[in-house]
């Protein structure tokens, strides 16, 4: 059977890198890609819309819930937390790629659906650390699927998100009781003693890309501020 090749869509220059992020598709599945390596693809899934699902669990009973998330890639996390957060519920993502923006509104929309037909997404082409350094006590949830591990393989500076001062700021953005989840390929040891260094309380979650059907292994961290109780909050 003849294998249908890939299609490239377009390029996009990633802000302190030299490569470039690529679009690729193949019949209905979409690929995002940089140098030789494949950042995420639509078929697998299921780690992203985790991501969202083990920090969004954790704020049940809460109300005017406000999330971060940290790259918008194909959306599916973005997606996952609006599917299970409540009506008054506000999910901002940061994309620093605006090209990745017009993607997902653009040829992924057909497929996965236009990240912007919630209301309560809001969709902002930016750097998440200037986000999170931009208000205290602002957020609920900070979720962090920027680059593929806390070491900041893609983009060095993507590492001033995950060393202490970065763990720092994400503490001084959330609100009592609030949730930081991040996204890894793989375990990071180091990254886990580094949260409860910084007086996380901290789940390290083992997940599968496609979800309960299995696929590659990957690393979810649920970090607890410890200054509140889960299940409460800002009224």
């Amino acid at each position: 059977m003849a294998v249908t090749p890939w299609t490239l869509l377009d390029t996009a220059p990633v802000p302190g890198s030299t490569d470039q992020l690529r679009l690729l598709q193949r019949g209905r599945e979409f690929s995002l890609r940089i140098g030789h390596g494949e950042l995420m693809n639509s078929r697998a899934h299921g780690s992203e819309e985790d991501l969202a699902t083990l920090a969004c669990a954790r704020l049940t009973g809460r109300k005017n819930v406000r999330v971060l998330v940290g790259g918008l890639g194909m959306g599916f996390t973005m997606r996952a937390a609006l599917g299970v957060l409540a009506r008054d519920a506000k999910v901002v993502v940061a994309e620093l790629v605006s090209a990745v923006v017009d993607w997902n509104c653009g040829p992924m929309a057909e497929f996965l659906g236009d990240p912007k037909a919630d209301p309560r997404a809001d969709i902002r082409v930016a750097d998440v650390a200037d986000l999170i350094r931009g208000e205290r006590a602002a957020w609920d949830a900070i979720l962090l699927d920027v680059d593929n591990s806390p070491e900041g393989l893609i983009r060095q500076a993507n590492d001033r998100l995950y060393d202490f001062d970065g763990l720092s700021a994400v503490q001084t953005a959330l609100r009592p009781g609030g949730i930081l989840g991040v996204w890894s390929a793989g375990a990071e040891a180091s990254f886990s003693r580094r949260l409860r260094q910084a007086g996380f309380a901290v789940d390290e979650v083992k997940v599968r890309g496609n979800g309960v059907h299995g696929g590659s292994r990957h690393v979810v961290w649920i970090a607890v501020r410890p200054d509140g109780r889960q299940g409460t909050g800002q009224k």
